[in-house]
């Protein structure tokens, strides 16, 4: 039996008479109880996002307290664990504080001391169930899919997102590693703080690194490819991070994005171990479009609509033929790579079947040369409605040179002017 979000607190001891007086307590205090005299049976009911707290023994036979928070621990490090203990274990009550448990009561136990307890800490977790959730949602607004993996990174993301443990981002361009990224300082304690990016490959000594840590204090450093950064760099930026965690002081986060394998850069001693090793302690893997195949469909359709609202136009029709096409096509740019193709979709241009082709947007009522003329007229119109009239984003989606583009308008008559008011409008 998995235990439901309305039952506020688990008492777990081995002895029948102590749990049924613990819950007699609690019922008449006001808070929903439930029991278990058996630690292996109750591991088993909890959840991962219960909004309670676990109050339990020290000793108890198949599985002692201390296992019974390790195994918490392992299901949420954040999951409250109230210790019971006998009057001269107080050194091991101790020892359960550092291992993960919120805190601990003495036997005989204090009614009242157990109360101000939870009085204490339940409001608390609730609040951080609801922040999680709240996180979970608003990540699977940007972050879209229904596959496990992505549903898995949206998990991670609402378990770390509210603390300031720097991070380590990888997998292949055009995967959602920067939205993953902007993700999780938007939705930590410094949200309020800068976000500054930086590459990489534009840090050629310590100074600059410096410069940027300055630039985002009290906020997120969004770190591009620390591996190519000179190794003394890597070097002081480890012992940064470092001196960081042993004061609990948090001036920068530090989230890490780097290409490939991180695993591969150490082995050819580019990204420093030990900078390695400090990041990788909270690690996303961002999956390829390919290994999460089944959201193909739905994420073209998203984006295709998306485009066409950008558009002011009808959502167009896609057959079964082409979204097979979609399903073969190997998407080397990934997500990025078909939100392109949704949008280049959106305003006629069919790609990924066979070959590049436009789709008909009229019938042959008119002359060859007339229809070609309104075809090139309503593509270039779309891309800048799309692009809010910025032309070197059109010149670079329509893949042709700005002086030919400024041509091509002045024939038809355009100007980009219209379409930045009209976009902002």
């Amino acid at each position: 039996m998995m235990i439901n979000n309305d039952i506020e607190v688990l008492i777990i001891d081995d002895d029948q008479d102590v749990v049924e007086a613990y819950q007699h307590l609690l019922e008449v205090s006001g808070y929903k109880a439930l029991t278990a005299t058996d630690p292996t049976v109750a591991i088993n009911m909890l959840h991962k996002d219960w909004p309670g707290v676990v109050v339990t023994d020290m000793y108890m036979p198949g599985l002692s307290g201390m296992e019974l928070l390790e195994k918490v621990r392992e299901l949420d490090p954040e999951l409250p664990v109230i210790m019971i203990t006998g009057h001269g274990d107080i050194p091991m009550a101790v020892d359960a504080l550092k291992k993960g448990a919120l805190d601990f009561l003495q036997k005989p136990l204090q009614p009242a001391e157990l109360l101000a307890l939870l009085e204490k800490h339940l409001p608390e977790r609730k609040r951080k169930i609801e922040q999680r959730n709240t996180l979970t949602h608003s990540a699977s607004e940007v972050l879209l899919g229904d596959s496990p993996l992505i549903i898995k990174i949206r998990e991670q993301i609402a378990d770390i997102a509210l603390t300031t443990k720097d991070v380590l981002i990888e997998g292949d361009s055009g995967t959602g590693r920067h939205t993953v990224a902007k993700l999780l300082h938007q939705n930590s304690e410094i949200s309020e703080g800068p976000y500054v990016s930086a590459l990489g490959q534009e840090i050629s000594c310590t100074a600059d690194l410096q410069r940027k840590m300055i630039s985002a204090r009290s906020g997120s450093l969004c770190l591009k490819n620390p591996q190519v950064m000179p190794t003394e760099t890597q070097q002081w930026l480890c012992r940064f991070l470092l001196e960081q965690d042993r004061q609990g002081k948090k001036e920068v986060r530090l989230l890490a994005i780097v290409d490939g394998s991180p695993e591969n850069q150490v082995e050819q001693e580019k990204l420093l171990p030990e900078l390695f090793y400090f990041l990788s302690q909270v690690r996303f893997s961002l999956p390829t479009l390919i290994q999460r195949g089944c959201d193909i469909t739905p994420l073209f359709r998203h984006f295709l609509k998306q485009s066409c609202l950008k558009l002011n136009k009808s959502v167009p029709a896609v057959d079964k033929a082409y979204i097979n096409t979609l399903n073969r096509h190997e998407w080397p740019g990934n997500v990025l790579e078909l939100k392109n193709v949704a949008e280049l979709y959106a305003i006629g241009i069919v790609k990924l079947a066979g070959q590049e082709r436009t789709k008909p947007l009229e019938q042959m009522s008119s002359p060859l040369d007339d229809l070609v003329d309104g075809y090139e007229k309503q593509v270039i119109e779309d891309a800048l409605y799309l692009f809010a009239g910025r032309i070197n984003d059109v010149s670079n989606y329509l893949q042709i040179p700005r002086k030919k583009l400024y041509l091509r308008m002045k024939k038809h008559n355009l100007d980009k002017a219209e379409y930045k008011v009209r976009a902002s409008s």
